[in-house]
């Protein structure tokens, strides 16, 4: 099965592509796509899903998993974000692609067994599971490809390739729901 990583940003995009079998996972591509801070937004949207869309046609995945926006202190970084998850949501669908949305803490989790392990240690196991020489550079590189592995590890051993809607909700999100749900009843 061949899974592409999106790890969105709107200053850097890191795209990582695994075959995964039950047995290996194989490294086939990793790029970081980079625009820069200056430039008009609309202009680095679209070289940011150009780019990401040539990679998909070059590619093609079976499968993509992409890093879940979560709540951050700097809000014009979650909007980066969700603008480029949004494309990458799009490119997905038009080609009729299943997308997993995965958190951080889940990926984390699926490669190193520690849901709050740091970039250094996603690095290593990345570098482990592919067979590298060296832990992927930048942490773009390295975070798209271990939600590539997390993500095809887990297809590969259900037999299932899953959607971002087929998943149970995190904690975070069950907590999220609850909250509104009080919220709504005590108006």
């Amino acid at each position: 099965m061949r899974v592409l990583g999106i790890d969105p940003g709107l200053t850097r995009l890191g795209l990582g592509v695994v075959d995964v079998t039950p047995a290996s996972q194989e490294l086939v591509h990793v790029s970081v796509l980079r625009t820069g801070a200056g430039e008009p937004v609309e202009q680095r949207l679209l070289q940011l899903a150009l780019g990401l869309e040539s990679c998909i046609d070059q590619y093609r995945p079976d499968t993509i998993a992409l890093e879940r926006v979560f709540a951050q202190q700097n809000l014009h970084s979650v909007m980066g974000v969700a603008q480029i998850s949004g494309i990458a949501l799009r490119a997905a669908a038009e080609r009729q692609i299943p997308i997993a949305m995965m958190t951080p803490t889940a990926v984390k989790g699926a490669v190193t067994g520690y849901g709050q392990a740091d970039k250094v240690q996603v690095g290593e196991m990345v570098r482990r599971f592919l067979r590298l020489s060296a832990p992927p550079k930048p942490a773009d590189a390295s975070d798209a490809l271990a939600l590539a592995i997390a993500h095809g590890r887990a297809s590969v051993r259900t037999g299932v390739v899953r959607g971002s809607g087929s998943g149970e909700p995190t904690a975070a999100q069950r907590a999220w729901a609850e909250a509104e749900a009080k919220a709504r009843r005590g108006r």
